[in-house]
């Protein structure tokens, strides 16, 4: 038995009359939170290029996959042999300039084949859009949206349009701030969050990626803050902004990004 007939076996275990309460009692939904979780932990051990930590990750992540393809081998609607005949196919058809006789020089022509073969399967039929999830994180979902209108020249030419928009944006946001109406102030901070998206695509960055540094060199700044106040026998209550900037301000030199 090979590693990966002994991992499908394990979870056929879990899930046995013999096995773990806990797994039997698992359904799709359950497991759900689950999946995005281990798919994140596998995000952060990616950005941290740890590759012990990646193994684990990809490990788990797998594994859930396993989860689901037992659940619906269960119902008699597939299994994980299924899960791997359609995925191996997918890929080979997909891919004629690598197992058949196309030629594809350049990643561009790839992805403008890939939206080819995807309408060919029946997809994006009705709308270039369609397949897009709603559950994606919103930075990523409008980056994705953005790039599938693009591809039809539904676009801006140069990235001083972009800028010119985000001020636009800005602008009308500020406005609605005088107004004070909570759902034209959502709106307009949505419009500036898409616009920004948009900024990030044409400077050619992940806008995700970019929150997510933006937002570990907080948390890296802020423990540095916390730290200090407990060497000084200090809890954050107790300190005053000005003490907390100062230390903010250390944090900037001392710590790296």
């Amino acid at each position: 038995m090979d590693e990966f007939d002994k991992t499908v076996e394990i979870m056929r275990k879990l899930r046995s009359e013999q096995g773990c309460p806990w797994d039997r009692k698992q359904t799709h939904q359950s497991l759900k939170a689950y999946l995005i979780e281990e798919a994140y932990e596998l995000m952060e051990a990616i950005d941290e290029e740890a590759p012990e930590k990646m193994k684990e990750e990809l490990g788990d992540l797998l594994f859930q996959i396993v989860f689901h393809a037992q659940l619906a081998s269960e119902r008699g609607e597939f299994n994980i042999r299924d899960v791997l005949e359609a995925i191996n196919k997918k890929m080979i058809v997909r891919h004629p300039h690598v197992f058949g006789t196309d030629r594809l020089e350049t990643a561009e022509q790839v992805l403008k084949r890939w939206d080819e073969f995807k309408k060919k399967e029946g997809k994006l039929q009705e709308s270039l859009l369609e397949g897009v999830p709603r559950a994606m994180p919103s930075l990523l979902r409008a980056k994705k949206v953005q790039e599938r209108a693009s591809k039809v020249g539904f676009d801006w030419s140069e990235v001083d349009q972009v800028l010119e928009k985000v001020k636009e944006e800005f602008n009308e946001f500020i406005e609605s701030l005088r107004h004070g109406k909570k759902q034209e102030i959502e709106e307009e901070l949505g419009d500036l969050f898409f616009s920004l998206v948009n900024l990030s695509r044409f400077v050619k960055v992940n806008p995700e990626d970019a929150l997510q540094r933006t937002t570990t060199k907080f948390v890296k700044r802020f423990q540095y803050i916390e730290q200090k106040a407990r060497e000084h026998g200090k809890s954050l209550e107790e300190m005053s902004l000005e003490e907390m900037d100062a230390l903010w301000e250390e944090a900037k030199k001392g710590l790296t990004r």
